[in-house]
């Protein structure tokens, strides 16, 4: 009796464990964790309930939404580097978490010798206990892999080793750690069972990260295997104005790797247009309305034309274009090419597809559309923030290609991206940059190219700027509705303009909200803009060294500078920029000003008609950005006429971040 009564209990107890929050599928071992990196099936899957993705950044907390009232409060608040939790004992509360679940992406700006320490679930000592430089710098294993832990442009550093909690997880930082940060994580669902990260990694663990990153280092078409899949190679030949079917297929199964192959005019321009006037359009399961449309070019990651990089799900390499998405369907797959051209086209496609390992009723469907401010949000409050993506679930968002023309030049992304989760008023995702969530920094123009962001083309931060960023393992699960924007600090008309295609997957049977755009609105609404310009109501005599434009400075405080905006320059050591000064009648004369102080600005010396006027000025400020009050900068005999007005940039506070920066918010010529 006594033995069937332990073998009933023993009955009950296996039940629990296979039917209840335990479940075996929910047991992660670091290994599983680290082939999330690589794995673009498992983001087709469809999300289960109690799955989040959430960042901690040093987001402005001046960014608040006001429940009784609907409205949301200094949405533009722009001090992204100090924000922080509390402080205990003299130190920063970065971040907290609860568990389980696993840190994916650790980015940073200004990562220095102060350590940042990691407490996982709820032991007295730190997992991790390094200074914050050494998560990126590659001098403290197990953060030493170059394609999970690596430096972008603008010193961006990028942090992809999977870090995984339990029950909590707690980040405090030290004095002098750095300032700007950002840790994106996923919580998974109740009953997940996963280690609690140790940097001791074992020979099983060890090996699985560096056979991702190996893995990582050689992406490219056709970079996953998978059983049983098929290549078909396609010629389609498509007159103007024209449609062709390219390829078509039945189900279930998976769209595993899409290749599109083709001559390309040398001219630039001609070719740039070329690839919006063909559109690739993929319809799921008999929908009438696509689940994909995207101007050619576009849909694998880069704007305008032709721009060579290669990451995890896209890529361009020489003029063939690759897609690795896993892109699952049923009943059947319709893939065709639009051309909205002058021209008759004849292009390659090489489809691969493979039957699906797991019941379909378990995949989304991929979606990938084009558009240009699209769904603006409703509240007045937040009109600077750019919609990138609106729609509803359940699904999972996991990309975005953003491409901005910037005839003005100078820095265009100020802004935070800002992730709505489930009818979120506030979102669960808030940045410190628009270069921030493409893994980059201080607005550099180098280009940069790497397995999960790029920046495939720069200009010199003036005419065409394309960047994307892949969330592979820290994609954003929705249930009911995903809106994903970004800041946008200059409105259409100043001219700066965006275009984007948002990736993501979403439940079978439901519709987007996005239409296909016309090829004028695709092709010919670039602006045109030259030098000289009136910024702020100075005037920029030519084009300096490094960027120069119109910055808005409300979100630093309203009313202070003199129409909320200012003159913003971000120069170089030596650089040299001229502004003009005149006079109507000749006569003795002084110079006024206001400057800005920040903690990126540098020391700058005036000249007047090349003539030295009083000491240099430290524009350094610790803490926040602040205005001076007004500055006397000299005396001067003038003529009637044109005269030269040169800020030279001669240096940098020994504390300052050494970006060099010059704000002006007037200048004004008094007779005396």
């Amino acid at each position: 009796m006594e033995n069937r009564k332990s073998f009933v209990v023993w009955i009950i107890s296996l039940l629990a464990l296979t039917s209840g929050g335990c479940r075996a599928e929910n047991r992660m071992t670091y290994t599983d964790l680290v082939g999330h990196l690589t794995d673009l099936e498992r983001i087709s899957t469809l999300p289960e309930q109690g799955e989040q993705c959430m960042q901690w950044s040093s987001y402005d907390r001046k960014s608040q939404y006001d429940a009784k009232t609907g409205k949301y409060i200094k949405w533009e608040a722009n001090g992204d580097g100090n924000g922080w939790i509390r402080k205990e004992g003299g130190k920063l509360v970065i971040a907290e978490m609860n568990g389980p679940g696993c840190i994916w992406r650790i980015w940073s700006a200004t990562a220095k010798n102060g350590h940042v320490k990691i407490y996982l679930d709820g032991q007295p000592n730190p997992a991790v206990d390094i200074p914050f430089s050494g998560y990126f710098d590659g001098n403290y294993p197990p953060f030493n892999r170059s394609m999970l832990v690596h430096t972008a442009a603008g010193n961006g550093k990028n942090c992809y080793i999977p870090i995984p909690f339990q029950k909590s997880c707690k980040i405090i930082a030290d004095q002098g750690y750095g300032q700007y940060y950002q840790f994106t994580y996923t919580v998974f669902p109740k009953g997940t069972v996963v280690p609690t990260f140790n940097m001791n990694l074992s020979k099983e663990e060890n090996e699985a990260m560096d056979k991702a990153n190996e893995r990582l280092s050689k992406c490219g078409p056709n970079w996953a295997q998978y059983e049983g899949q098929k290549t078909e190679t396609i010629t389609v030949n498509v007159g103007a104005g024209q449609k062709g079917m390219v390829f078509k297929t039945s189900g279930p199964a998976a769209i595993t790797s899409l290749v599109v192959n083709g001559p390309m005019p040398d001219d630039i321009e001609v070719q740039r247009r070329l690839l919006r006037e063909l559109t690739l359009s993929i319809y799921w399961d008999g929908q009438s309305k696509p689940g994909v449309w995207c101007p050619l070019g576009d849909f694998f990651g880069t704007a305008p034309g032709i721009n060579q990089y290669r990451s995890l799900p896209m890529g361009i390499i020489d003029y063939s274009g690759y897609s690795n998405w896993f892109m699952p369907f049923a009943k059947d797959v319709k893939i065709e090419l639009a051309n909205e051209g002058q021209t008759d086209v004849t292009a390659q496609f090489e489809i691969t597809y493979a039957p699906l390992k797991r019941p379909v009723d378990q995949y989304g469907r991929f979606h990938a559309k084009w558009h240009r401010d699209a769904f603006p949000p409703a509240e007045p409050e937040r009109q600077i923030d750019w919609t990138m993506l609106k729609t509803t679930g359940p699904g999972r968002f996991v990309g975005v290609e953003l491409e901005v023309w910037n005839p003005r030049g100078g820095w265009w992304g100020e802004g935070d991206e800002k992730f709505f989760v489930d009818g979120e008023k506030f979102p669960s995702t808030f940045g410190t940059g628009s270069e921030d969530y493409f893994g980059y920094a201080w607005s550099s123009a180098d280009l940069f190219k790497n397995c999960f962001h790029n920046q495939t083309i720069c200009e010199g931060n003036k005419g065409h700027i394309s960047v994307n960023r892949w969330q592979i393992a820290d994609n954003v699960p929705f249930q009911t509705s995903f809106e994903g924007c970004i800041e946008k600090y200059w409105a259409n008309e100043k001219p700066t303009q965006y275009s984007c295609v948002a990736y993501w997957y979403q439940a079978a049977g439901q519709q987007d909200p996005y239409e296909p755009v016309a090829v004028d609105q695709r092709v010919d609404f670039y602006a045109k803009f030259t030098y000289p310009q009136e910024l702020s109501g100075i005037k920029v005599l030519e084009k300096p060294q490094g960027a120069v434009e119109e910055q808005e400075m409300f979100a630093f405080g309203p009313a202070k500078w003199k129409d909320n905006n200012q003159l913003w320059w971000t120069g170089k050591l030596g650089a040299k920029m001229k502004l003009a000064v005149n006079v109507k009648n000749e006569g003795e004369f002084e110079l006024y000003t206001r400057l800005t102080k920040a903690p990126d600005y540098g020391i700058v010396q005036f000249y007047l008609d090349d003539v030295k006027l009083g000491e240099p000025i430290d524009l350094f400020n610790r803490d926040k950005v602040i205005i001076t009050e007004e500055l006397n900068l000299g005396k001067a005999h003038l003529t009637a006429g044109a005269h030269v007005l040169t800020v030279e940039m001669v240096g940098a506070n020994p504390d300052a971040i050494k970006m060099y920066m010059f704000g002006m918010d007037y200048l004004r010529v008094r007779p005396l």
